[in-house]
């Protein structure tokens, strides 16, 4: 085959609504960083260089996906089965596109919003009831076609359903950055090898305490963990003209109690019980891990409050989130977003590609959200609750 004939990239989609939830939890930005890599589209979106959106469409989330790398890649090895080792992945088509266009294309038949669940059964936290208009069954007759034929041409999309197509050309933008040519010089780094906590839970309860905070307009968000002492887990705001407000998640009373309990909110009154010492974690938290720098008990920082109001979209999407920080600071809300058993191609489940920030695994999809730390010019209170 003369791969200079064949278009770089094309992919066939039968499952256009779940392209355009994914992306549209990093709606946040007008413009997005694409990758073309083997094993799926990487997409970055960010926000003053201290916020950063991260999705990957997995080759599995299309029924047909073609790559032929520039003839300069062609002796790649592009069939590494270990996306974390993939070498020179910054050799890989890499470009700016127009998202908020892209998005806009997704849903020109209609989509439903990102707040509505792909699955309104299998995702009550997010899931409104289901009618014969809004389940995802209507949307299984479209079809999205995405290609790119060569460096410099546009993204193309078309779009089908009951016989009516529409093609849209995205134009494709070269930026002056030259860093740009390397995602891991653009991405926001997040120290894997230095976390100082990682926290799973459901989605719905960090969306549900973003949101009752937010009603005090705040400029800053404030993340508070420990790992023995109270409160172990705290999201506090300020700055706003309403006050500051607290919400503690509440934790188990009982070492081997089930971890699916009830979160609680505290803003003024210090109401909350005082929790028996020992080993216990929050009970809304699948995981806690929280490991203090040496000189403090307690893991605390700050961010802008408006950046992670940014991640409503994801928060409601999804079903579970990964709160993790490193030593730095830096806050990584990695959410999983499950897409339902139609979403896997006939090549089965993938691997999620960790190392460009996002992926697929099994039916479920991941988005990436990083956060700069606000500098913290009050270091010496070392984690005393307020």
């Amino acid at each position: 085959m003369d791969s200079s004939d064949a278009p770089i990239f094309s992919a066939v989609s039968h499952f256009t609504h779940q392209l355009y939830i994914i992306l549209r939890c990093i709606g946040f930005a007008s413009k997005a960083a694409i990758q073309i890599t083997p094993q799926g589209i990487r997409f970055s979106a960010e926000d003053g260089r201290v916020m950063q959106g991260l999705a990957f469409l997995d080759k599995t989330l299309f029924i047909n996906y073609v790559f032929n790398p520039p003839s300069s890649n062609s002796g790649m090895d592009i069939d590494e089965d270990d996306a974390e080792d993939a070498p020179d992945t910054s050799t890989y088509p890499r470009f700016l596109i127009s998202l908020t266009a892209l998005i806009e294309t997704l849903q020109i038949f209609g989509l439903n919003d990102s707040t509505q669940p792909l699955n309104p059964i299998s995702n009550p936290m997010t899931g409104s009831a289901s009618n014969a208009f809004s389940t995802p069954a209507l949307l299984l007759n479209r079809t999205c076609t995405i290609s790119y034929v060569r460096p410099g041409s546009p993204l193309s999309l078309t779009l089908t359903e009951a016989g009516v197509t529409t093609t849209c050309e995205l134009t494709t933008y070269e930026p002056d950055d030259p860093s740009f040519d390397s995602s891991e010089d653009v991405d926001i780094p997040l120290q894997r090898d230095a976390i100082v906590f990682k926290i799973i839970m459901r989605s719905l309860w960090l969306h549900n305490a973003i949101m009752e905070l937010d009603s005090t307009n705040p400029t800053t968000l404030t993340l508070s963990a420990s790992p023995n002492k109270s409160p172990y887990f705290a999201l506090s705001a300020s700055g706003g003209p309403f006050g500051d407000s607290t919400v503690e998640f509440s934790i188990d009373k009982e070492p081997n109690r089930s971890t699916d309990t009830t979160y609680r909110s505290f803003n003024d009154d210090g109401s909350s019980k005082q929790p028996r010492r020992g080993k216990l974690a929050p009970s809304v938290a699948e995981t806690f891990l929280v490991q203090p720098p040496a000189s403090k008990t307690r893991v605390r920082q700050s961010y802008r409050f408006a950046l992670v109001r940014k991640a409503l979209r994801a928060m409601a999407a999804s079903s579970k989130v990964s709160i993790r920080g490193d030593s730095q600071g830096v806050l990584s809300m990695q959410f999983m977003i499950e897409l339902g058993e139609a979403a896997l191609s006939s090549d089965g489940p993938g691997r999620a590609p960790q190392a460009l920030g996002g992926g697929t695994l099994g039916n479920v999809s991941f988005v990436d959200f990083r956060f700069v730390p606000l500098v913290d010019d009050d270091e010496e209170n070392d984690g005393e609750p307020e």
